[in-house]
């Protein structure tokens, strides 16, 4: 008789130490920076829907400046787009280089769970806003909308409803998202360049390939990275290829593994000091400046009546859901997987509704997509702001549900009754923590003893301490 197969991996089992310190301190930084990123779009929609200060915020976001023959007059808006979010798609990138030589994704048999997942989590909001304007006459053109993730916006979320999300649900979150980044990079590559300059382009590249000699050398120094990094960028934008694309290459060539006399890596350091000035003030900025739309009860009426806005909409809440948990649930079932001890696949539904929060790269290829249609570009930055608050208070119900489960999870993950700095679940295998963990036993039942002694003697029976309470026969 043949015997079952086995299942012989674990789905958003425990990280590794190495691991789990990493993911903690990027998602740390991630969710301070989603609480300025809520708070900048919240400014901006006051601001933009304020009657004295509308003109005020429309007249900054279109004041241009720069050298014009060098093809950098930009607006402000196009300066945060194009220049702030370079510095966001380059830790994007730092980020996406550490996975995959030394992260989740360096392990094919592990990538391939969290792969799938994230490009089941495009392709079917893609579909569903493909099938919204097929049905209803609307454009095609923003078919890319609803398929990024905002990972900072995500965790804010969760650091606002006070979620005690386990460290594996969050890892699992981190990396969609890291995997999100780079197909919108490319599909931002692939579908939004609608003009090539190849002298500009050949000029980048060859800035690169310095960029990338400097780094094999060991060169140092941000007066020699910054200008160089400047150049690219600038020859980037004036290619036709978007300038976000330049960060993203940089990003990716630095080194990502530790030699053995190094605390971090050159791109661990480098994503240390330029992670705070992404997070903290270049996605804010490029939120203060795109999400400010005049929000109305007709404009609001409009987002779930007009094909390509409704698209949007039903892309982020419906899409990414269907999208991330099926392709999740089918990897893990021909994976031969299993969901770790104490979750359930009612975690990864509520993980996959609350990757259908689309912000900062979502408005992005909402300008790119409708780039000659001021009107249809403020909708469909309003079907943004609203598919995303919807999936947000989806979430929040459905975490909310399981957040003793949560609760207790963490705490487990987070126990360390020995005090030597690392987790008890850490180091189940190690007998000089057991060895630690018994002598601190024996000195707790020494303690209780005296205690037990020292009532008794107060008690004036003495001899009552060790009795047993009697059975009441």
């Amino acid at each position: 008789m043949a015997t079952p197969r086995t299942r012989d991996r674990t789905f958003l089992g425990r990280l590794s130490l190495p691991e789990r310190t990493i993911v903690t301190n990027a998602l740390r930084a991630e969710t301070v920076g989603g609480v300025l990123l809520l708070l900048a779009a919240v400014v901006a929609l006051i601001w933009s829907n304020t009657g004295v200060l509308h003109s005020a915020y429309e007249n900054i976001g279109h004041f241009s400046f720069g050298p014009a023959t060098l093809g950098l007059h930009l607006s402000v808006q196009h300066w945060a787009a194009d220049g702030l979010l370079a510095i966001f798609f380059f830790v994007a990138g730092i980020e996406l280089k550490r996975e995959l030589v030394a992260g989740d994704l360096r392990d094919p048999r592990a990538a391939v769970l969290p792969v799938i997942a994230a490009l089941c989590g495009m392709a079917v909001p893609a579909v569903v806003y493909a099938l919204t304007n097929a049905a209803d006459g609307g454009s095609f053109a923003g078919w890319a909308v609803p398929t990024a993730t905002d990972i900072a916006f995500a965790l804010a979320v969760l650091a606002v409803i006070g979620t005690s999300l386990p460290s594996a649900l969050r890892a699992f979150l981190l990396t969609l998202a890291v995997v999100d980044d780079l197909f919108a990079i490319l599909i931002i590559a692939v579908f939004f360049t609608n003009r090539l300059d190849f002298v500009a382009l050949g000029g980048a590249m060859v800035g690169l390939v310095v960029f990338w000699v400097l780094l094999c050398k060991g060169v140092g120094g941000w007066y020699v990275y910054v200008p160089l990094a400047l150049v690219i960028w600038g020859l980037m934008h004036n290619s036709g290829v978007h300038a976000t694309i330049a960060g993203v290459a940089m990003g990716l060539m630095l080194r990502c593994h530790r030699h053995e006399d190094e605390e971090h890596s050159p791109g661990e350091y480098i994503e240390h000091l330029v992670r705070p000035l992404s997070a903290g003030l270049a996605v804010p900025l490029f939120a203060l400046f795109n999400a400010g739309v005049v929000i109305s009860g007709g404009a609001l009426g409009d987002v779930f009546t007009r094909p390509e806005t409704l698209g949007v909409v039903l892309g982020l809440v419906v899409g990414k859901t269907v999208g991330i948990f099926g392709g999740t649930w089918l990897a893990v079932r021909f994976t031969r997987a299993t969901l770790s001890e104490g979750l359930a696949w009612a975690d990864v539904f509520a993980v996959a509704t609350l990757a259908g929060i689309g912000f900062t790269v979502s408005l992005l290829i909402g300008e790119l997509a409708f780039a000659g249609d001021a009107v249809l570009t403020d909708e469909v930055k309003t079907a943004v702001l609203v598919g995303s608050l919807i999936a947000a208070l989806c979430a929040t119900v459905l975490l909310k549900i399981r957040n003793a489960k949560y609760r207790a999870l963490c705490a487990d993950e987070e126990r360390d009754e020995d005090l030597d700095g690392i987790p008890d679940v850490y180091a189940d295998d190690d007998p000089a923590y057991h060895l630690r963990m018994a002598e601190i036993l024996e000195r707790r039942a020494a303690e209780h003893r005296r205690l037990a002694a020292l009532k008794g003697a107060v008690s004036g029976s003495p001899s009552d301490a060790g009795k047993q309470p009697s059975s009441g026969r």
